[in-house]
């Protein structure tokens, strides 16, 4: 560092912070230890300690110290940079210090919480760590954030409930959207359903409000039976091409990119009886079949669930399947007359007047008087009881073979309760004893293994449907390879944090939600689209982007132009000039040193992680405390 008024350089002052975190650190580390070490480290003006240092008090001691001990360099040794770093580097930025001259050493994740049975030792590892820091804050320079204009306009990809509900929230926002629909309609997987739960409305008229509002949306244009074939740029200046079956390409100009791509069920191909027997139905051709009123009469139906996941095909639970099946099940009990074809005629009395139904309090009176004797006796009569009380049947038996019913939130287990109220059985099948369906004297049939009695059972069924999970769209690897984003194991794209930013990818400008990320319900693909929509929102309203300054830097007088940087970035943050010479696109660029460590040049350095910084962290973990 160097004193500008007579050019001679000027020891660094560093302010180290050490955090209890509560139990969190201070529970498996001598901290009080570790801040008397750290206040005898060369250039450590001054180290202190803080139950929390993320609360206001710990934020104000951090701002205090800086003016009063003069402090040019700051160092928080708590818990993880990924949460906590932008509160301490805003902090930092408050008390006129610029943000580049703070570090971060994680001594939770990396010690307390791995060594939590050695307090010795873990104490000994965190002066080890906050040494390291100490050596690489010598060397930190102040950094300048570039802004680049954005494009106010976005791009949504996919038709469906989520891609209509981002468009539509960023279009009444005021800023125009392009969106791309596969299909020549909208209204994507939705479109394939007969009903929704708790709505006597069908699939169809409940998504057509929805779709009315974004024809009639002046500041959408939408590109049906076209797919993105193109995808060049960065965050706030995208390049896209949209390739349409029936029309010439056309090139627009975004900011921001919403994936909302959808899912597709899994077809069970060897599964259960599928395309062997006949009357043997996914949910989804079960749905299809409703909706084309072409279902004969039924008197036993059988579901299966878990039909190909949890480690037949693949890998995970797909959440939705069981309250799929439950509200299904309930349809077939109470709307016969609309989904099986078949009419009833209301029970009379002797003088051939129908018998008034119960006003609406009583029957809740009952339902609420049948929920209690029902958690107050159990299932006495194993897990294919029904209780005493129950809503008249039907007449169709519905069984319901399960793993474990997943009915998870309240309004999906109170479907669950009212599913058994109107007789429908849930029975549970073990991976090792799974149903079987077979075909016996021209009647299907499913015979399993009732795990309470212990015993083989099997009855006939008219009907076979089979849960299966909602896989990732067939060409979802070609959509990540054009937007530079990951997919997950199990084919979805995964955001950047699941909990941090779930709507995120690690590539700044592209937002994802729906199903596309993984098994949703359509209440879950709305909110997943509007929390897309309003994250796409922030830089188009803003009209620009600050990058941050941890990016790579070129030598251009190092630098041949063999092009190695630009194969190996997994950001396309690299291109080469008029020159031939490698440039570095700060908007793009996240700091990840590939570039860097693949020059053969050695032309190319990172900003805020020098060389002269990492040696020095390196050399510091060899010394001796």
């Amino acid at each position: 560092m160097t004193d500008e008024a007579n050019g001679e350089k000027k020891s660094p002052r560093i302010g180290v912070f050490i955090c209890h975190c509560g139990s969190n650190i201070g529970g498996f580390v001598d901290v009080k230890a570790v801040t008397e070490y750290a206040a005898t480290l060369p250039d450590v003006a001054y180290a202190t300690d803080n139950l929390y240092t993320c609360a206001e008090d710990g934020l104000n001691n951090i701002k205090e110290s800086i003016k009063e001990h003069n402090l040019d360099r700051v160092i928080v040794s708590s818990c993880t940079p990924r949460t906590h770093a932008p509160l301490f580097q805003r902090t930092c930025e408050a008390a006129g210090l610029n943000k580049y001259m703070f570090t971060f050493v994680n001594i939770r994740e990396h010690c307390s919480w791995v060594h939590m049975k050695d307090r010795e030792r873990a104490t000994q590892k965190a002066k080890d760590l906050v040494r390291m820091g100490v050596a690489r804050a010598r060397f930190l320079e102040p950094q300048e954030e570039t802004k680049i204009d954005v494009t106010q306009a976005a791009l949504v990809v996919g038709g469906g409930v989520s891609g209509m509900t981002a468009a539509l929230s960023l279009a009444n926002m005021g800023f125009p959207v392009h969106l791309v629909e596969k299909d020549n309609e909208l209204g994507g997987f939705v479109r394939n359903l007969h009903g929704l739960m708790n709505t006597k409305k069908s699939a169809g008229e409940t998504i057509e409000p929805l779709i009315d509002k974004v024809n009639a949306q002046k500041n959408i244009t939408q590109h049906l039976n076209s797919r993105v074939a193109t995808v060049e740029g960065f965050i706030g200046n995208y390049d896209v091409t949209i390739g349409g079956d029936d029309a010439e390409p056309k090139e627009v100009k975004v900011g921001t990119i919403i994936v909302a791509t959808g899912a597709v069920p899994l077809v069970p191909e060897g599964l259960f009886g599928y395309k062997e027997h006949p009357n043997v139905v996914t949910a989804t051709e079960f749905e299809e079949l409703c909706k084309k009123k072409d279902i004969p009469k039924l008197k036993n139906v059988a579901f299966i669930q878990c039909v190909g996941s949890r480690g037949q095909k693949v890998s995970y639970c797909s959440r939705i399947c069981c309250n799929v099946a439950i509200k299904t099940a309930i349809n077939i009990a109470e709307n016969r007359d609309n989904m099986l074809g078949v009419t009833e005629e209301k029970p009379a009395e002797a003088g051939g007047q129908a018998v008034e139904e119960p006003a609406a309090d009583m029957k809740a009176e009952e339902g609420t008087e049948r929920r209690r004797r029902r958690r107050g006796r159990g299932r006495r009569e194993g897990e294919d009881a029904v209780e005493e009380g129950a809503a008249p049947s039907s007449g169709v038996e519905i069984t319901v073979f399960n793993r474990d019913v997943m009915a998870y939130g309240v309004e999906h287990e109170l479907e669950f309760n009212k599913a058994r109220e109107k007789r429908v059985k849930f029975i549970r099948y073990v991976p090792d004893n799974l149903p079987k369906v077979t075909m016996k004297d021209g009647n299907l049939e499913v015979g399993y293994f009732h795990e309470t009695l212990k015993m083989e059972r099997s009855m006939p069924v008219d009907m076979v449907i089979l849960s299966t999970p909602l896989v990732s769209q067939p060409d979802a690897s070609t959509l990540s390879q054009l937007l530079k984003v990951p997919l997950g194991q199990d084919g979805f794209f995964q955001e950047a944090h699941v909990k941090l930013r779930p709507v995120d990818f690690a590539t700044d400008g592209v937002f994802v939600c729906g199903t596309c990320r993984g098994p949703a319900d359509i209440a879950e693909a709305a909110s997943q689209a509007a929390a897309a929509a309003s994250r796409a929102a922030i830089p188009l309203a803003n009209g620009f982007v600050q990058a941050e300054a941890l990016t790579s830097r070129v030598d251009e007088t190092k630098c041949t132009g063999c092009g190695t940087c630009v194969e190996v970035c997994p950001y396309g943050a690299l291109r080469k000039n008029e020159e031939g010479i490698s440039e570095v696109i700060a908007a793009a660029c996240k700091g990840c040193g590939c570039c860097g460590a693949t020059c053969p040049e050695g032309a190319i350095t990172m900003t805020h992680y020098t060389d002269q910084q990492l040696l020095a962290e390196a050399k510091a973990a060899l010394e001796e405390g």
